[in-house]
Parts: C-alpha cells; sequence; structure tokens
C-alpha cells in the first residue's frame, strides 16, 4: 500500500514539473540596449600624442587605442605608499562594506526566490490523548474509555510555473544581483580615485605652501628694505604702504592652502577607515610616475567598461521583467497539493494499510474584479521600465561627458604645464640676471627681490599644472571604468554565470 501511494505521489510530481517547465514566460524578453551610435567622443579628434616639458609630469603622452586598464591601476604611479594606501581602503573603507552586505542581501534574496521552483514539503505530527464519557461504548479496539490518537501527516504544495510569474520574479532579482554588483564595482573606483587625487593633491600643496612661505618671507625683507629708504627719504610712504598691502595678500594665500592640507589629510584618512587624527602621510610629486601611454577605449567599447552604465542596464533587465511579472498576475494562479499520512491508536498501527490515508488537490484562483487595480501594476511596471531606460540614457550621456572632459584636459593641462615651465623658466632667468647685477652694483637688492617674488610665483603655477597631469591621468582611468574586468572575482560573484553582466568586456 505504501509503495503504491509512492508512486502515486511520484507521478503527479512528475506531472507538475512537466507543466512548470512547458509554461510560458509572460512579458517581453530583456534586450540589450544597442552601444551609442557616434565614433569619437569630442567635436573635433583628439591628437594622439600631448605636448611635453622638462620638467616634473612634463612627458608627452601618448593615447593607445584599445590598450587593456589592470585592475590595479593605481600602480601605474609607481608609488608603495600609495598602492598600501588603496590596498588598506579596498580592506577597511565602511562604504565598501555596506555595498558588500548589501550585494549578500540581493544574493540570498535571488536565491530565497528560487525555492518556488521547487515543491515545498512540510510535516506534521499531532498526538490527541482523549477520555471518552463513561456512559458511551468505549472504544472497541481497546475495550477503555481512554484512547491515543497519532496521525503524522507529510504535505507537498507546488505552484507550477505555467505563466512564468516566478521566473519573471527571479529573473528581476538576478537582474537586482548584477546591479549590486555593479554599483560595489562603481563605488571602489570612486574611492580608489579619490585617494590617488587626494594624495596628488596633497604633495601639491605641500610644495605650494613651501613656495608661499618662500614668497612671504620675500615679501617680509622687502618691506624691511622700503622702509630704510623712506626713513632715509628715498622714497614716499606710498612704496611702504604698497608693499605692506602686498604682503597681506600673500599672507592672505597661506591659511586656505594650510586648510586644504589638512582637508585631504582627514580625507585620505577616511577613505581609508581611519578616523581623520590616525593617518598623516607626506608625498612629493617628484616621486610619483607619470605614464608615457594612456589607455584610449572606443565609444562601443565605453559601455562595457563603465560599471555605473552596466549597473543601469541590470535596472533596466530588471524593470523588463517585472513587467512580465504584472502580466502574470493577471492569469490564473494554480496550486497543487498531496497529502499523505496514517491515523492510528498505536505507534505499532502507524503503517497498517488501514490507516493510511492521502489527499490529492488542485486549486486554481482567478482574480475577477480588482477595480483595475491589476491593470494600473502592469501600467506602473510599463512606466518603471521606461523611467530606468531613460536613467540609463543618462547614464551613458554623463559617461561619454567624462570621457571628452578628461581628453580635453589631459590635452590642455599639458599644454598649460609647458607654458607654465616656461614662465619658470623665465622668471629664473630674470632671477639670474638681477643677482648679477646686484653683485656688479648695478641695482639694489630690493630688485633681487622683486625678481624672486616673480619666480615663486610662477613655481606656485608650475606646481598646480604639475598636479593636474596627476589628477587627469586618474580621471581618465576611472572614466575608462577602471578595469574591473581584470579582476577574476567579479565573474563569480551573480549567481547566474552565463548572465551577460558578468561577462567581460569585449574590446573594440
Amino acid at each position: 500500500m505504501i509503495s503504491v501511494w509512492v508512486k502515486r505521489f511520484n507521478s503527479c510530481l512528475f506531472i507538475l514539473l512537466t507543466l512548470s517547465v512547458s509554461g510560458c514566460k509572460l512579458g517581453p524578453n530583456f534586450l540589450r540596449p544597442p552601444p551609442p551610435a557616434v565614433n569619437r567622443y569630442t567635436d573635433q579628434p583628439i591628437p594622439l600624442r600631448t605636448a611635453s616639458a622638462p620638467t616634473t609630469a612634463g612627458k608627452s603622452q601618448c593615447f593607445v587605442i584599445n590598450k587593456d586598464i589592470p585592475a590595479e591601476w593605481w600602480e601605474i604611479f609607481h608609488s608603495e605608499t600609495l598602492n598600501q594606501l588603496i590596498k588598506e581602503a579596498l580592506l577597511t573603507n565602511p562604504d565598501l562594506r555596506a555595498a558588500d552586505a548589501g550585494l549578500r542581501i540581493a544574493q540570498e534574496t535571488a536565491l530565497a526566490q528560487r525555492a518556488v521552483f521547487w515543491p515545498r514539503v512540510d510535516a506534521n505530527l499531532n498526538v490527541t490523548r482523549q477520555e471518552t464519557a463513561h456512559t458511551l461504548t468505549p472504544v472497541v479496539s481497546t475495550n477503555s474509555f481512554f484512547y491515543t490518537l497519532i496521525t503524522p501527516q507529510l504535505t507537498v504544495s507546488y505552484v507550477p510555473d505555467v505563466f512564468g510569474l516566478n521566473r519573471r520574479q527571479v529573473e528581476s532579482l538576478e537582474a537586482q544581483v548584477a546591479s549590486e554588483v555593479f554599483q560595489r564595482e562603481a563605488l571602489a573606483l570612486t574611492i580608489t580615485t579619490n585617494i590617488v587625487m587626494a594624495v596628488v593633491q596633497e604633495a601639491s600643496l605641500r610644495a605650494q605652501i613651501q613656495a608661499t612661505l618662500r614668497s612671504i618671507a620675500i615679501g617680509k625683507e622687502q618691506l624691511r628694505l622700503l622702509r630704510i629708504e623712506h626713513n632715509t627719504g628715498e622714497i614716499g610712504l606710498e612704496g611702504v604702504a604698497a608693499q605692506e598691502a602686498a604682503l597681506a595678500q600673500l599672507e592672505t594665500n597661506l591659511p586656505p592652502l594650510q586648510k586644504q592640507l589638512a582637508q585631504q589629510h582627514h580625507l585620505i584618512s577616511v577613505l581609508c577607515g581611519h578616523f581623520p587624527s590616525e593617518i598623516l602621510l607626506k608625498f612629493d610629486l617628484n616621486k610619483l610616475h607619470l605614464p608615457s601611454e594612456l589607455p584610449f577605449s572606443v565609444p562601443a567599447a565605453l559601455v562595457e567598461q563603465r560599471p555605473d552604465i552596466r549597473a543601469a542596464e541590470s535596472q533596466i533587465h530588471a524593470a523588463s521583467a517585472l513587467i512580465g511579472v504584472a502580466i502574470a498576475q493577471r492569469f490564473p494562479n494554480i496550486v497543487l497539493t498531496a497529502t499523505g499520512g496514517s491515523a492510528a491508536l498505536t505507534p505499532e498501527m502507524l503503517f497498517n494499510t488501514n490507516t493510511l490515508f492521502y489527499a490529492l488537490t488542485g486549486n486554481v484562483a482567478q482574480t475577477v474584479f480588482a477595480a483595475g487595480m491589476l491593470k494600473h501594476k502592469q501600467r506602473a511596471a510599463v512606466a518603471a521600465f521606461k523611467q530606468a531606460d531613460a536613467q540609463y540614457r543618462s547614464v551613458v550621456l554623463s559617461a561619454f561627458q567624462d570621457v571628452a572632459d578628461t581628453l580635453k584636459a589631459i590635452q590642455f593641462d599639458a599644454t598649460n604645464l609647458r607654458a607654465a615651465q616656461k614662465a619658470v623658466q623665465a622668471t629664473r632667468r630674470s632671477l639670474s640676471i638681477a643677482q648679477q647685477q646686484w653683485k656688479a652694483g648695478e641695482v639694489g637688492y630690493l630688485e633681487v627681490l622683486n625678481a624672486e617674488q616673480a619666480y615663486q610665483q610662477a613655481l606656485i603655477t608650475l606646481i598646480q599644472n604639475q598636479a593636474n597631469r596627476f589628477v587627469d591621468t586618474a580621471a581618465l582611468y576611472q572614466a575608462l571604468g577602471g578595469g574591473w574586468w581584470n579582476r577574476g572575482a567579479i565573474k563569480t560573484t551573480t549567481i547566474v554565470q552565463r548572465d551577460h553582466c558578468a561577462e567581460k568586456p569585449k574590446r573594440g
């Protein structure tokens, strides 16, 4: 009897699984947006090589089309201290830890939803001890007014996915997983880029502060000499007042630089997951390496490489699947249940054929009237899809703008650096001439100080332009996606390995 019951149950289960597998999936199937139909980022072609200058960060950089980007792209600057900072940030940054937890939530939610593809089995054991009224006939089998009823029961329920409701829900959740993966990658890219830029700014501000302090010292010496000349009647009071104003202006330049330097220290500490007081490192622009070759990805490849674009694409996929969910909810819902068990007075009788029972139940439910609720839910799902599609386009446009702005910055900042270097050379020559004339007695020492003041100001401009070259390089690597596809872990983070979101970008 038991074997017969098991065979019937297996037959029913096979039928249920067959119905589920052979069912359709309502709603649109997701199609990836085509790449933008443009062949360049800017209105005019970008020169493949930048200008050069004989100074720190002054080498010419050339663009190499389809040059691959390493996952640890920041190592191109050849700074072990910078590498260690970023390594620590990737391990301890709290925003990344929160993103990891968000990804785990999405993964576990999708895995939990996958359970609907399988039958649900529930076991129940009910034991009842009861005494009948003595005025009634005692229980026949035991000839006693006391009896125990033991009822073990096994219930198997299954919801065949005839219209694809469950499959679309899982599809949407797995697209959300992919979105979380790429949002995490975008966050990591932002953090690493911000650390690189903060380190460059720290080195730049430190050098600017030194040059500003030197300018202030020169200004004080100029003021001292002018006061002497005023006391001897060689110049009027207006000359002294003008120098006092110039010195005051120089001194007002120092606190903002010191404030920015402190803020960069605080930013580096927080990005690395520490309190602002815990990290205090000093960097030197002269010890950073500027790469001579830069990657250049064709526009069609950019949509594959940018993690924010891939995240937005996954959001479209999720919204597309939810349209299918909304449509499937307007069709009948089928629930099949199989129940089997035994009802016996003693444990020995549990497997007696006379105590066994089973039941097969099929339930079909269909919403007949809901005042248009399901129709409007479907329309809302379609609107959400259109919203996700528009947001995707916005992300793509912003990404192309990032690349275009960075390419122009690399081009013009290289030219600016060359001009700044020429200005430094010119003011250095002027200072040398003034020093020679002063030693020969042809000019006063005030002229030497004026020449050195001009040299220090030109040097500050040069330092700023040197920092821009490093910042532009980091910005380009960020704008092109940061090389996440060369880190193997990204391919195992999504639930469905065949999903396009886990694939390596194709090179153009």
